[in-house]
């Protein structure tokens, strides 16, 4: 202690235990040593706040939060106190008590700058921008530094940016601002980059761009340094704006001389040069041709740039730049798609595209290259290009199967970029099935071989023929599609396996793998793939639908809990982390980056797919739980679910799906086009608008169980019934109207390779469920006849779900997956049906004796209690189709199916699709069991 020069805080060594025991997780611990602490010294505030996230962390909350309070009124001023509140308030999500905290920390300590900065970043978590403001000149008040004034700059352009009118962000926020700068500007206080970088951001969206053209070229724009080229970046982008294309024209050439190899300058020098060319710009008669030096405005001017360009790479030995070439086909485009007869000086596109190809077809990207490039080609061309491209790809002499093979890795590059081209030019889709095969044939060899090449590589790198082994997968998929022959399905997937086995880190592996064990309705093999892709922080978003969309409907439910909560603790936490994000902005000056951290945190909030798993993670908790472990009306409650309330924020939803994960060699019109992605979001936006008026009429039903005491207590029931809440009837109605949407669109037919049409699969269902929420209503008039009509549709349901999962058939093995999913939702039906059942009976029992003494309600009673023996009788066949199922399944000898070399591993996918079929089957009937003993209690 002496050799730290200070003597410690006693208090500090008395809750050091307790600290240590909360890091370590050991809650429990932690709580008894702050109790033996607090029985000692009663007024160790810091102590009962540390046990008060104790009780938070071991589930008690709201012991937490009264013990919490007890201290907050008192108002805390020692750091331990207000540091250990901070973390139990963020703990609980509850950031806008902490502004409260350091509000009476810094009436107490008006002079302190360190409970000043803690109230401006706590108004920062919360998005108190006026407040922030305010606090941020409070504080440089008491202590003039410069990012505490600009704080409170940042803070007027956050209000400009979340002003609902754009008039008072343009007349009051952001010219606020900019005075602000400018009185900073005039007396020279500009010290960082991070300054100049904020006034450059408010003249931007005041629109002054020729203003913040000056400041960047004046000598504030010095300061600009942090990033490479910073200063040309932000002037090409004001001359973009303002439209002074000759600058524009003049800066990229002068880039593009410092760095021949730089794209986005290439792009911008045509785009430049087109804009003068339309406009017959000329060059003045006197002076420069602008304030940036000389101008291209002619085709014999960029005709001679690129030529300059390319004789400069040209007179190297080594290391040739792509970018001139590449830009040479740019411009040939351009050039053509403007009827420009000079488009042919620069030569022939198949003639450039081989010398390209010769100077670097062993290299990786040579395909991505390449291939936006494909369409300068005639179709008569192709094989022409393809012929011509196999001439300089150096092979060795055919073996025995007649497959001539690559003698090292780069001669394998290159055969590799021609077999990409070849099947992005529609050449393998031409193919008919025999020469598919063929192709698959030589695809496998040419992988087989290339793995000679990578015994070396570590676990984590891809193996140099992975892409053979890929594109093999991908023409058994189009044989499958075609000849619809599951066998097809089968090799491809025994291939994949395969692949995986030898390239465990292979992502593009997994990512199909999933995808077609989904379609062949098996989730078990999903998860672990899943897993291993490590999916990091916005994945979650963009490729996590592949999980959650098959999730449920395939009957692993276990599973599919375990897949929402993965998604959910994401998002739940980018609330959380991005305020974190925010705050290091502020601290390190990097402002331009604080509206995007904003923007990216509501376009999360708003995701299609977030709001999709929060639904069915809640609908799933229901169909699981609700009625067996707990009440429904406890469940929906624990849910804080609201059925008046719809808390998805339709208008402004986002695809934030990422729909080209997979890999794709496939020609133009066989691509994903944006009507593909525009049917694809409204088949799942009007999937979740049913899933998520279920999820509300669910809640009504329980509404309906315990209504709340009405102050018009004789308006409350009729002939002893509840009365029709509007809301249900509302929300009933919606529900029809979006099924007959959901219809409509199922009719039209029109398939979207990532998406299975379950609109339609369902929709039987979804009419079942509709009617079934519809009885409450008819329930004053004691109608019997509803009950009826739904045992029978649902027996029709049952009927639909019948058949074999899994068979073998002239030794080849054949699948029907959709009969799972029916499965699966007929179950979902029960649910609601016993929920809905349970509840006419607890309003029909209290009416008995009345019931008897009118032979005709009577007869009526009885009829609903027949019903309910029949829905009885109906769960029962149910269960027994489950038992006959399970016991075939298992039964199924797959090892006597005649299979192809790789068996090994087809053997492998087939057991991974029975075991995930037997899993589902036991999920489902022992959840369908449960219902069963729930509906042998209900009786009127």
């Amino acid at each position: 202690m002496a050799a730290r020069g200070h003597v410690q805080d006693p208090n500090d060594r008395r809750l050091r235990p307790i600290y240590d025991y909360l890091d370590n997780g050991n809650n429990k611990m932690a709580i008894q040593q702050a109790d033996k602490l607090l029985k000692k010294h009663k007024d160790l505030h810091c102590a009962k706040v540390l046990k008060a996230i104790g009780l938070q962390r071991t589930g008690k909350q709201d012991e937490a939060f009264t013990l919490a309070q007890e201290v907050a009124v008192l108002e805390p001023t020692d750091d331990n106190s207000l540091q250990a509140l901070t973390i139990l308030y963020r703990e609980m999500h509850r950031p806008e008590l902490v502004t409260k905290l350091y509000e009476a920390a810094v009436r107490k300590v008006p002079t302190s700058e360190e409970y000043h900065s803690h109230l401006f970043m706590a108004y920062a978590r919360v998005g108190e921008y006026k407040k922030m403001q305010q606090a941020g000149m409070a504080l440089y008040k008491i202590v003039p530094k410069n990012p505490y004034y600009f704080w409170s700059v940042m803070s007027l352009v956050m209000q400009s940016i979340s002003a609902q009118d754009e008039k008072l962000s343009q007349t009051m926020f952001l010219p606020l601002a900019e005075r602000m700068v400018e009185k900073m500007v005039k007396e020279e206080k500009i010290e960082a980059e991070a300054e100049v970088q904020l006034y450059f951001m408010i003249l931007e969206r005041l629109g002054k761009y020729v203003e913040a053209l000056e400041v960047v070229q004046g000598p504030l724009g010095e300061k600009l340094t942090s990033e490479l080229q910073s200063r040309e970046n932000k002037c090409m982008m004001m001359y973009r704006r303002l439209e002074r294309w000759a600058e524009c024209n003049a800066l990229s050439c002068k880039l593009l001389l410092k760095n021949p190899d730089d794209w986005q300058f290439y792009l911008l020098y045509f785009d430049s040069l087109f804009h003068l060319i339309d406009q017959s710009w000329t060059p003045p008669q006197e002076g420069a041709h602008s304030a940036e030096g000389e101008v291209h405005a002619s085709t014999a001017q960029a005709l001679s740039f690129m030529e300059d360009r390319i004789a400069t790479e040209e007179a190297k030995e080594s290391k040739h730049l792509r970018g001139p070439y590449l830009a040479r086909l740019e411009l040939i485009r351009r050039l053509r798609e403007r009827s420009c007869p000079e488009a042919q000086q620069l030569g022939e596109p198949l003639e450039l595209m081989f010398q390209f190809f010769v100077k670097f077809g062993d290299k990786p990207c040579c395909i991505t290259d390449l291939k936006i490039f494909l369409d300068l080609l005639t179709p008569d061309q192709h094989v022409q290009f393809i012929n011509r491209l196999m001439e300089a790809v150096p092979l060795c002499a055919p073996g025995e199967d007649g497959v001539a093979l690559p003698g090292d890795t780069r001669a394998l590059q290159r055969h590799l970029c021609v077999t990409q081209l070849s099947r992005s030019l529609g050449q393998q889709h031409a193919l008919n099935t025999e020469g598919k095969l063929g192709l698959i044939k030589e695809l496998k060899a040419h992988y087989q071989h290339g793995l000679q090449f990578g015994k070396s590589c570590l676990k984590t790198e891809l193996q140099f023929s992975d892409m053979y082994c890929l594109m093999a997968a991908h023409v058994y998929v189009d044989l499958w599609l075609e000849t619809g022959e599951s066998n097809m399905l089968w090799q491809c997937l025994g291939l994949l396996e395969e692949g995986l086995s030898n390239s465990s880190s292979n992502a593009q592996f997994k990512l199909l793998l999933l995808l077609l064990y989904c379609r062949l309705g098996a989730f078990e093999p999903v998860v672990d793939l899943y897993s291993s892709l490590d999916a990091k922080h916005v994945q979650h978003d963009t490729i996590g639908y592949l999980l959650t969309r098959y999730a449920e409907s395939l009957g692993q439910f276990a599973a599919a809990s375990q897949s929402c909560n993965f998604s959910l603790r994401f998002f739940h936490s980018n609330q959380k982390d991005t305020s974190e994000y925010i705050i290091q902005a502020y601290k390190y000056g990097a402002f331009e980056k604080i509206p995007e951290f904003i923007g990216f945190r509501n376009r999360l909030n708003h995701s299609l797919h977030f709001a999709q798993v929060r639904t069915e993670r809640m609908l799933l908790d229901l169909f699981l739980e609700a009625d067996i472990s707990s009440p429904l009306e406890e469940s929906v409650k624990s849910m804080s679910l609201c059925p008046e309330e719809d808390d998805i924020p339709w208008d402004s939803l986002r695809d934030n799906r990422d729909l080209t994960v997979l890999v794709s060699w496939d020609p133009k019109d066989r691509q994903l086009n944006e009507e593909h992605r525009q049917r694809s979001l409204e088949e799942d936006t009007l999937w979740l608008r049913l899933r998520s008026l279920t999820l509300r009429l669910i809640g009504c039903v329980s509404a309906l169980s315990h209504p709340p005491a009405s102050r018009n207590s004789e308006k409350t029931t009729e002939n002893g019934v509840a009365a029709k809440p509007s809301s249900l009837q509302s929300l009933l109605s919606q529900l029809e109207n979006t099924l007959n949407q959901a219809t409509q669109f199922s009719e039209k037919q029109l398939q979207v390779r990532t998406v299975t049409d379950r609109l339609a699969l369902s929709s039987g269902c979804c009419q079942c469920q509709l009617s079934s929420l519809q009885l409450p209503l008819h329930l004053q008039e004691l109608e019997a006849t509803g009950l009826g009509s739904l045992l029978h549709t649902s027996l029709y349901m049952l009927e639909k779900c019948k058949g074999d999962l899994l068979e073998v058939k002239d030794s080849h093995s054949m699948t029907q997956h959709f009969l799972l999913e029916n499965l699966v939702y007929f179950v979902e039906t029960v649910c609601i049906v016993l929920w809905v059942s349970n509840y006419c009976g607890s309003v029909l029992r209290p009416l008995k004796s009345s019931l008897q003494k009118k032979k005709k309600k009577k007869k009526e009673a009885r009829n609903v209690d027949q019903s309910f023996s029949s829905l009885q009788s109906l769960l029962n066949q149910a269960l027994e189709h489950i038992k006959s199922q399970e016991l075939s399944l298992t039964a199924l000898e797959l090892g006597a199916l005649s299979l192809e070399a790789e068996a090994t591993f087809t053997k492998t996918a087939m057991d991974k699709v029975q075991s995930s079929y037997l899993r589902s089957l036991q999920e489902i009937g022992e959840l369908l069991k449960k219902r069963a003993d729930t509906l042998k209690s209900l009786k009127i």
